[in-house]
């Protein structure tokens, strides 16, 4: 019997990026207190909030496999959130201003046998920007459900001068990575029924 995919995150980017490349998913998600997940380095606070977030979730059966993610944009060894006001918005935007910063996607993998977790990095390059240009996208209502306060699948495209890595990483789950993943999951992606 195929295994059943179990999505941990209401995230409607994630969900779109599964779509895409037609994998079938149920959502179901349990709140995670993610303050109370302390850790100075990004690249471990990502790989344990994806644990958590995929730990908080029951197993059902033992065809489920529950994936969860976290992202979150790290910038001169420091973690940007989701601003709070447009002051912080300003501050995070401009801050990256002809700056590299990197983008860390902690996903992780389990059934009641088997867990794996990975984080997957891309890095980001940002145009130098005008002063105008940041302010009149602080004051439109993308920066503040953003990790970073953008999304480059939006207008936050525009800042972008190049990056190196996983483009759908920095949308929040590495989905060809996830694909090798989940066949080790017994999740098969592009496979003919035909014998």
């Amino acid at each position: 019997m195929a295994n059943k995919l179990i999505l941990a995150s209401s995230s409607p980017r994630r969900q779109e990026l599964l779509e895409q490349v037609q994998i079938p998913f149920t959502v179901r998600t349990k709140a995670v207190d993610e303050p109370l997940i302390q850790s100075i380095a990004p690249l471990e606070k990502v790989r344990k909030l994806s644990k958590v977030k995929g730990r908080a979730v029951p197993l059902n059966s033992d065809q489920e496999v529950i994936l969860s993610a976290d992202t979150l944009i790290s910038f001169e060894g420091k973690i940007l959130e989701k601003p709070k006001t447009k002051e912080e918005a300003y501050e995070m935007i401009a801050s990256m201003s002809g700056k590299t910063h990197e983008v860390l996607t902690g996903v992780t993998l389990r059934r009641k046998d088997k867990e794996e977790t990975f984080v997957e990095r891309t890095k980001v390059e940002f145009w130098p920007l005008r002063e105008e240009e940041i302010i009149a996208y602080i004051n439109t209502d993308e920066p503040y459900d953003k990790a970073g306060a953008y999304g480059i699948q939006s207008l936050g495209a525009i800042f972008v001068k190049q990056l190196i890595g996983d483009f759908y990483n920095v949308m929040g789950l590495p989905l060809s990575r996830v694909v090798r993943k989940l066949r080790e999951f017994d999740i098969q992606v592009l496979h003919s029924d035909k014998n």
